[in-house]
């Protein structure tokens, strides 16, 4: 019988017949080092799971995720939401003419109306979206065609955009601002009327501020030298995107808080989307104190037609929505915890039974004499 030795040292990555380090006879060793680390030796918690502690955790669970579900699911049901699609692909459509003879080298606007009728009053604020299919936002190259530095009013980047924004960074001058996503701002203007029953009508007051992100206003977006009064001259030498109508320093020019990029429509839409279905918000009806916000009866969307969109299969329209303390309207949350609380609930129920009717079965098993 051979006898075998043992050596602390070969175990560690030490051979006794090998050379020290650097020598002829030196051997490399692919063991790990012998520490606590890399030898998987750290102190560790490993939960022992048991019927009485996996049952009582599932019907916990469920418990507390059906009612929360539940809730949720009430709460996106209350919230009152009306949506009207505009794009006039069918012939019946009031906008069918503008949106078959409109395109962006248009330089007279398309106007059509459509009529509907809320049957339900819509309380507290009212809010006003446009919503744009199969329009994707979150493409790669469309993304990134931006300068956020001269959205941030870097006077250095208005006149020498980032390349990143090509082919739309210039145009015989600086395109100010320039990329994409700029360039395809969304222009439809929309305005509400509502109808009396004696056939008069009124326009719904719209507001077109605090539409957009706190931090976007105030921090992202600014307007170059930080004078809002005298925008021409801040732009200066810089020319308008591609397919706008008017230069940045015209968007809103009744409000110098609210115009050239710091307007709030603008900043809105250069927040892309993360689907190709989607939604921004475009006004604020603000809350009456006698009266619900938007009193049932009949009503008239005005359109100023400026965005096409049959050019990529896309479909334009208006929402107006109420919110609640969860936001918008998405029974999607309300489900899932309904959905996860349920399943938990039963297969606590499952495994209760299976551990009544198996568990007290001993696992040692009896040997006969």
């Amino acid at each position: 019988m051979m006898a075998s030795s043992y050596n602390a040292k070969e175990e560690d990555g030490h051979h006794s017949g090998a050379v020290g380090p650097g020598g002829p006879g030196a051997i490399k060793s692919k063991k790990p080092d012998n520490t606590a680390f890399k030898q998987q030796r750290l102190p560790a918690w490993q939960p022992i799971l048991t019927a009485g502690t996996v049952l009582p955790a599932f019907f916990v669970i469920g418990l507390i995720f059906i009612p929360i579900g539940i809730g949720l699911f009430v709460t996106s049901n209350n919230i009152k939401e009306f949506e009207i699609d505009y794009t006039g692909v069918e012939e019946s459509s009031p906008c069918h003419i503008c949106s078959h003879n409109y395109a962006w080298n248009n330089t007279n606007p398309c106007q059509c109306s459509i009529p509907f009728t809320l049957e339900q009053p819509f309380e507290s604020n009212v809010f006003m979206y446009y919503g744009l299919s199969n329009f994707y936002q979150n493409h790669r190259r469309y993304v990134k065609s931006r300068d956020d530095s001269q959205l941030n009013g870097d006077k250095n980047s208005l006149t020498n955009p980032s390349k990143e924004c090509e082919p739309y960074r210039t145009n015989g001058l600086p395109i100010a601002p320039c990329g994409a996503i700029a360039n395809s701002l969304f222009n439809d203007t929309l305005e509400l009327l509502y109808n009396f029953p004696n056939g008069t009508s009124i326009s719904i007051p719209l507001s077109k501020t605090g539409i957009a992100w706190w931090t976007d206003k105030h921090v992202k977006f600014r307007n170059p030298g930080g004078n809002n009064n005298n925008l021409s001259a801040a732009f200066a030498g810089t020319t308008k995107p591609v397919n706008w109508r008017k230069p940045v320093y015209e968007l809103d020019p009744s409000d110098p808080n609210n115009n050239g990029f710091i307007n709030e429509d603008f900043i809105v839409w250069m927040r892309t989307a993360a689907l190709p279905t989607f939604r921004k918000l475009y006004r604020i009806i603000h809350k009456n104190k006698d009266m619900p916000t938007l009193p049932p009866g009949n009503y008239t969307l005005n359109i100023t037609y400026n965005y096409p969109v049959l050019s990529f299969d896309g479909r334009k329209r208006m929402i107006l929505s109420t919110i609640s303390w969860m936001g918008g309207k998405n029974p999607f949350l309300g489900i899932a915890y309904i959905t996860v609380g349920s399943v938990c609930f039963f297969l606590g129920v499952v495994l209760l039974i299976i551990h009544h009717n198996y568990g007290s079965r001993s696992n040692n098993a009896d040997i006969p004499n």
